[in-house]
Order: C-alpha cells, then structure tokens, then sequence
C-alpha cells in the first residue's frame, strides 16, 4: 500500500530557545529565486568529454575518506535556459559541511549540440560511472539526487541496469545506486508526456528520439517507469503547491513501481513550490537534507 507522508516545516530554534520548534511561514520560491541560487565553486572539475557540457564538479570534504557520495544531477526542462549546475551548488555546499561528497553532473541537454536522445543519456551514465576511478568516494553508500529533469535522469540512472543491450546508453556493469530521490521529477515519460509538454514544452521526440524498426518504444531505455522493478528504492518529494510536477505525479510513479515490487514512498512539503527543495536556505532543507542523510546510512 502505498502511504503518502506530509511533513511540516519547522525551525530548529524558537524564541532563542534551541530544541523548540515553530512553524514557519515563508512564501513558496519562484523561479527567479531558484535561478538566484549558487555556492562555492567544488573542489575540482573533471571532464568526462570534449563537449562544453560535459564535465563534473566535485565537493570534496576535508581528509581523505572514504566518503558518502551524492550524485546530484540538476534539471531545467532539459534545455540550457533555467540554469543548472551552478544551482544545485547550494544544496552541494551544505552537504559538504554535513561530511558528504557531491559528484554534481552537467549534461548535454536537448537543446545543445550532441544531446538529447541518445547523447543525454550516454553523458549522464560516463559522468556517473566515473564516480568508479575517484578514490575518495565510498561506493557503498551512495545516492542520486535529482531535481525535476534531473529527477528522471537520477531515477534512470540508479535504474540502468535494466537497459537493453540494444540501447546505445548500455553499458556493462554500471555503477550500482540503491537508493534514489527524486525532487519534483518528471520520470515517466510515457504517461506525463502531456503534463511535460504542458510545463516544460518539450516534446517526446526531444528526449526519447524517434521511433525506428529496431527500436519501436521510444521509453523503453529512457523512463525510468518502463525499467521497472530495478531493485532499487525511490523517494519522491514534491511541493505541495508545485505545478510543474505536483505531488500526483509522484504519487502515480510511486502507485506503480510498488506495483513491481520495489519500494517507493511520497513526500510532500506544505507550502512548497518547484524550487524549494533544492534550496540549502529553504525550510524545505530541512526535511530534503534528512533524507537524504537517511538514504545514506547516516544518523540524525
């Protein structure tokens, strides 16, 4: 049965009192705010390839680790006009100070040079395997994070497993992601392809490519919904007032990969818009932040 939880927002310190607790009341972020945000630069930058988009940041906590490792990957309709990378800095940064590594993926979108279908997908799965070859990342405890696009990209990266062989995103022995959470995803191609065209105006050909005699489903090796099950287990957090991808579309993805058999959950934040959760000063963080430390095994 699927449960949908709500979490309420709450400060850490009231009326100068730490360990109370109040409500806050904060207006929802819009999308100047989300593109309003930043952090400090990573550590290091490590191109994957020749092309402008693809390259990773790392956030690298002092000493040596072994640590737990985000693979966070932005979103942005898929397109190189609402930002990205630069945005999810804010999320990296507090992290960071928490002991957590961040491997921050950019990618060719729809829109650039050698992206879309198949080349998003290739760039997304070299980016995230070369988590493999860095030394000071705890392979055993890692998840992916995605925000809105970048949500469908997280869910089929920890899901690609379950690729065809035919499928020119394949690759042997990919790196393994047991856990997921998706901020604001829009992960099921197929059945929000109107919702998508909706609120990111893009089309299905633009992220799935054409359909061809050997590959007739265009979703079956680029939502994530048609990888099910994938043995893994995926969060879905949405704003409750988030009309780019509201909380139905989690609770749908959610409804249906319980349905084969994985572990799925659904939280909503009152009060939240589309931006709030990938926001380091939003109340949003608070609960984001938990989650995320809980999907990596660590305490508090």
């Amino acid at each position: 049965m699927l449960k949908q939880v709500r979490k309420p927002l709450f400060s850490a310190v009231a009326d100068g009192c730490p360990g109370a607790a109040e409500t806050i009341v904060t207006a929802p972020m819009t999308l100047q705010d989300y593109l309003a945000l930043d952090g400090a630069p990573p550590a290091r930058r490590i191109a994957y390839g020749g092309a402008p988009s693809q390259f990773v940041e790392l956030f690298k906590p002092e000493g040596e680790g072994p640590f737990p490792v985000v693979v966070l990957i932005h979103g942005g309709c898929w397109t190189v006009d609402f930002g990205g990378i630069v945005q999810m800095r804010s999320m990296a940064n507090a992290l960071l100070a928490q002991g957590i590594a961040v491997w921050n993926v950019e990618y060719r979108r729809y829109d650039e040079a050698g992206g879309g279908y198949p080349g998003m997908y290739q760039d997304v799965a070299t980016a995230v395997d070369l988590l493999k070859q860095e030394a000071c990342a705890d392979l055993a405890r890692v998840v992916a994070v995605g925000h809105s696009a970048g949500g469908h990209l997280a869910q089929w990266a920890a899901s690609r497993h379950k690729l065809p062989a035919w499928s020119p995103a394949y690759a042997a022995a990919p790196l393994p992601i047991p856990s997921v959470i998706s901020l604001g995803g829009l992960a099921d191609l197929r059945n929000e392809a109107e919702l998508i065209k909706r609120t990111c105006e893009r089309d299905t050909a633009q992220l799935a490519g054409l359909p061809t005699p050997g590959r007739p489903d265009v979703f079956a090796d680029t939502s994530p919904a048609e990888m099910l099950p994938a043995a893994i287990r995926t969060l879905l957090i949405h704003g409750e007032l988030d009309d780019i991808s509201p909380p139905q579309t989690g609770e749908n993805y959610a409804r249906r990969a319980v349905a084969a058999g994985d572990a799925a959950a659904v939280i909503v934040l009152p009060g939240a818009s589309h931006y709030d959760e990938v926001a380091a000063s939003s109340p949003a963080w608070r609960i984001v932040g938990a989650e995320i430390r809980k999907a990596l095994g660590l305490a508090g």
